[in-house]
Formats: structure tokens, C-alpha cells, sequence
């Protein structure tokens, strides 16, 4: 185990966790939290329709609740803001009732027309939310998303009374509750967005409709928040206040665990690569099975990255067994194709397999035998040691097998996700992390005109695929056409490289700490943790 001293001084790691810790306890201190979270890196924002990081997801979901919420055992699926539903028209609407007496987190009355103007944020073309694509199913939503809708009655969600929500659905979508529950279609003040502007969130009078308030939100410090007296199972919410450390160094996150300053370590890029398989002895030490996966996006609007067989001939260069053998060491399992195992009645498609004979000679067709005049890639990731030693590792062996020279460029996360945004790359590192447990969820980000697809790839054919099985019923021909558009994406156009399948790593005593249980969509609300012992003293 990593010592927090070098030679009889503390080491960076350690100093580093101490400067963190320290930053709480200044003159604007205030009493320790009830949970101490190391949470990643430094949310990107909380405002429910601009992150897709997990780190930000995890506060948005405590702070703003939708129609339904992710049960903490299982990650169903379950009644939030609405108490029940009923599903009418074999599948093509959905009729929700709230609670009654639904309050805001100031006391005011929280009803239906909350929920459908925080739904119209989402869709609105001009606040680019990049999950807006999940709302498509919604009669009318994908054209006012697109701009080609200006009139939002036109669209397939209404509130007939203050106490209920009707929504109507282009086609059945198996998965709709799971969107209800996504945090980016929490409910939002949208009067209070409104009248501030997009700093509306840090705004003294922001109210939520989730379990916790934001009690303040200080850079570089923590994010704190505190119980909602307001919210309607605030009985069954088990802690009053938690803090969420920003911090993406495994070293510093491995100190504040071990000494004993926090509680919980979320990330699976926060754990020390080489520890893995020590850690994985102790009882404190969580793995378990999840729907993510790891995998590069190749930009495909420029040559020579618009030719599928340099693409292929990327992915064949590639030995996935000796990443999760040399860096992982989790128990990843090699993925060749992009959705993960265990969705039930699927069945993937199996992509390119390390072949180096066969990536040479796609090269050489492509018209650049041993990478001769083959330009130099530019590699984009954000800055984690997990990921830089992945890359360095990718750059070896396109090096050694194609002769191409691999230039990897770092970037801190909001840098990051906007290169990537803007396509100023021409490999970049990614991840996906499923948002329900169907294909659908892992296919959709790379349709033509969707928001995360980030590549520039648009193919008719994959387009029609996925439309095709959205309008399909039976369940069996559903996953065989789903099944095509993957063959399509992963093994015959190849925008995508899968690398492999995350596990989840929890770090947490479960003799202190209740309430966090394994589960394949990896949630674990906030309103379900408890401490049951004290903090041990520091190791």
C-alpha cells in the first residue's frame, strides 16, 4: 500500500490531499458532512441539460428529481415526482399523475406545467442539450429539437391539470421510464433560469425538486449539499448533508480514503492501475459488472480517416488483451463491439480482432504500405493517468505494427469535451456509460443528427436501421435489426473502436457506510447512503 510519507516528509500525494482538505476549513468553514464523497473531476456545470460526465450526473440527480427515479438496489426504474402511471393506445401514451401537495424546496407548489417547461428546455434547439436525443420518441420532439417545429403544442407532451402529465410517444418505446429518470429531464425553476440567465444554478434563491439542496459550490473545494426538508420522501432520506470532492488524482484520492478524510471513492479512473489487484482483497474494495464501455471515436470528415480501411486497419492493430492484462487489471473484459454483455435477447456483433498481418495490408490498400506518408495522428483525452497510459500503450502499437507516428494531447475535462465537440481531433479517447439497459442506448449516440455523436460519421443506412427498430414491435426482429446497425458501426464503417467493458470500483467500508448497492446501471442515489459507525481514526 502507498505510503503517505517519502523518506519522512509527506509525499505529493499526500500534501496534495492535505491543500484539498484544507481549502474546507478556511474562515467560510462550516461542520463536517455527514458523507464525504471523492466524486472525480470538477463538475462541468449542474445544470441538468449541459453535462454528460457521470461525476456531474451524480449531484444533478440529488438536486433535481423527473417523473420517475432509479430505485437504489436494482437502478429501475421507480415512481419520483409522479406516484403512478398509466400506459394507454397499446403503448403510445403515457398518462402520469404527481403526488400531491409536490413542493419545490422552498415550500411552493411544484405542478405538471414544471415538468413540461423543463422538458421544452431540454428540447429547445437553442440550449443544446445533448441528451435531447432520448426525448425523440415523444410525438413531435425530434423535429422541434431540430429547429424544424416552432410550435411546442405541436409536440407530444401537455399537463391537463396541475396534478397530471400526458405524454404521447411517436412510437412504443420500452425504455421511457428510464428517460423519466435521467437527470437531465429533472425538473428544473424555469422562471428562476429565466430571470438569471445561465447562472441561474449558484443563484441564493435556487430551488430544486430533488432530495437535497445545493448548499454552495466552491471551485477547486467541494461541492456541499443539504437535505430537502421539502421533498416528498425526505423520511426516507438517509443523510443531511454531503460533500463532493473534485479530485482526479489516484494518489491524492487513495490519501484522503486511507487517512480516513473521506468516506466514498466513486471513480473507477481514480484507482491506481497497478493496486487493482491488491485492493481487490479487501472488504472494502467493490467490483462489480456495469453498462459501460470503453472506446475511441475516429473523426471521419478528413482524409485519410474518411476511409473505412484506414480505420480498419486501426482497429485490427489493436491488442485489447494486453491493455486489460498491463494497465485495467480490474476484470475488464475485451470488447469488440460497442454494447455491453448481459442485456437480455441480444446479441452483438463481433467487430475487428487484434490481427497485425491483416491491419498491415488494409493500410497498404488504403495506400499507405508500412504507413508511409500516413500523417501523424492527434490523440485526444482528458489528462487521467488511466487514460494517458491506455494511450501511450495505442500509440506503441500503432508505431510497431502500421509505422504511424501517434502525437497525444492532453486535456483537462471542459478543454476536452470541447474538442471533442468541435471534431479538433482525429482519435479521441472515450466512454459510454448506459442510460438503460437496452442496445438502442448505445447505438443511438452515433445516428446522423445526434448531439454525442461527435465523429462526423452520418450513414443513411445505419439511420434507417435504428428507425426500423424503433418502429418494430416484436421483440426478437427489434434486436436482429439493431444487431445490423452495430455490425455496421463497429465492423464494416468503424467510427468507433471499442477497447473494453468497464467494471464498476467502489471504494467504501461496509461496516460504516450503507446503502450502495451493485447494480449493471451503476446507480447509487444519494438519498440512500448512510454512515451507521464513525469515521475510523487516520491510518
Amino acid at each position: 500500500m502507498t505510503s503517505a510519507r517519502e523518506g519522512g516528509r509527506l509525499s505529493p500525494a499526500a500534501l496534495a490531499a492535505i491543500l484539498i482538505l484544507g481549502a474546507a476549513c478556511g474562515p467560510m468553514s462550516r461542520p463536517p458532512a455527514d458523507l464525504r464523497i471523492v466524486n472525480g473531476k470538477e463538475p462541468d456545470s449542474l445544470d441538468p441539460i449541459l453535462p454528460t460526465g457521470q461525476s456531474d450526473f451524480r449531484i444533478i440527480s440529488s438536486l433535481f428529481e423527473g417523473l420517475t427515479r432509479h430505485n437504489a438496489r436494482t437502478g429501475e426504474p421507480e415512481p419520483g415526482l409522479a406516484r403512478s402511471w398509466s400506459v394507454e393506445g397499446e403503448g403510445y401514451v403515457y398518462r402520469f399523475a404527481l403526488r400531491e401537495d409536490l413542493r419545490w424546496s422552498d415550500g411552493t407548489p411544484l405542478v405538471a406545467a414544471d415538468v413540461v417547461r423543463s422538458w421544452r428546455r431540454a428540447l429547445d434547439p437553442g440550449n443544446e442539450c445533448r441528451n435531447a436525443g432520448m426525448l425523440h420518441c415523444i410525438r413531435g420532439a425530434r423535429d422541434y429539437n431540430l429547429g424544424k417545429l416552432d410550435d411546442f403544442s405541436r409536440v407530444g407532451i401537455r399537463a391537463p391539470s396541475a396534478g397530471e402529465v400526458v405524454v404521447e410517444l411517436e412510437r412504443p418505446t420500452p425504455w421511457f421510464l428510464h428517460i423519466c429518470a435521467f437527470p437531465s429531464f429533472g425538473v428544473v425553476p424555469t422562471d428562476l433560469i429565466e430571470r438569471h440567465g445561465e447562472r441561474w444554478i449558484l443563484q441564493e434563491d435556487l430551488r430544486t425538486s430533488g432530495a437535497y439542496t445545493l448548499d454552495f459550490w466552491r471551485i477547486n473545494d467541494r461541492v456541499r449539499l443539504s437535505r430537502n426538508p421539502f421533498y416528498w420522501d425526505d423520511a426516507g432520506t438517509r443523510n443531511g448533508t454531503a460533500d463532493f470532492l473534485p479530485v482526479s488524482n489516484p494518489g491524492v484520492a487513495l490519501n484522503l480514503y486511507e487517512t480516513g478524510l473521506v468516506d466514498i471513492v466513486w471513480d473507477r479512473n481514480l484507482v491506481p492501475g497497478e493496486l487493482v489487484p491488491v485492493l481487490r482483497e479487501r472488504d472494502d474494495f467493490h467490483v462489480s459488472d456495469s453498462l459501460q464501455v470503453y472506446f475511441l471515436r475516429i473523426r471521419v470528415t478528413e482524409a485519410p480517416f474518411d476511409d473505412p480501411l484506414v480505420r480498419r486497419a486501426l482497429a485490427l492493430a489493436i491488442d485489447r488483451e494486453r491493455i486489460v492484462t498491463r494497465i485495467t487489471r480490474g476484470g475488464e473484459s475485451i470488447a469488440t463491439h460497442l454494447v455491453p454483455p448481459g442485456i437480455p435477447g441480444y446479441v452483438p456483433p463481433r467487430g475487428p480482432v487484434h490481427d497485425p498481418e491483416g491491419a498491415r495490408r488494409l493500410l497498404a490498400r488504403a495506400g499507405f504500405p508500412e504507413g508511409r506518408s500516413f500523417p501523424r495522428i492527434d490523440y485526444l483525452m482528458d489528462s487521467t493517468r488511466l487514460n494517458e497510459r491506455i494511450a501511450i500503450e495505442l500509440q506503441s502499437m500503432w508505431k510497431e505494427i502500421l509505422g504511424i507516428d501517434t502525437v497525444l494531447r492532453r486535456l483537462e475535462w471542459k478543454s476536452y469535451l470541447r474538442e471533442q465537440k468541435e471534431q479538433r481531433y482525429d482519435v479521441s479517447r472515450s466512454s459510454w456509460v448506459g442510460d438503460f439497459p437496452d442496445p438502442h442506448n448505445f447505438l443511438e449516440p452515433f445516428l446522423s443528427d445526434n448531439g454525442n455523436n461527435r465523429t462526423g460519421w452520418a450513414h443513411p443506412a445505419y439511420d434507417a436501421l435504428l428507425d426500423r427498430a424503433m418502429a418494430t414491435l416484436e421483440s426478437g426482429r427489434r434486436m436482429e435489426l439493431l444487431r445490423q446497425a452495430e455490425d455496421l458501426l463497429v465492423r464494416r464503417e468503424v467510427p468507433v473502436i471499442p477497447l473494453f467493458f468497464y467494471v464498476a470500483m467502489e471504494r467504501f467500508d461496509p461496516e460504516r457506510i450503507r446503502g450502495i448497492t451493485p447494480n449493471l446501471m451503476a446507480v447509487h442515489p444519494l438519498r440512500a447512503i448512510e454512515r451507521v459507525a464513525p469515521s475510523p481514526k487516520p491510518r
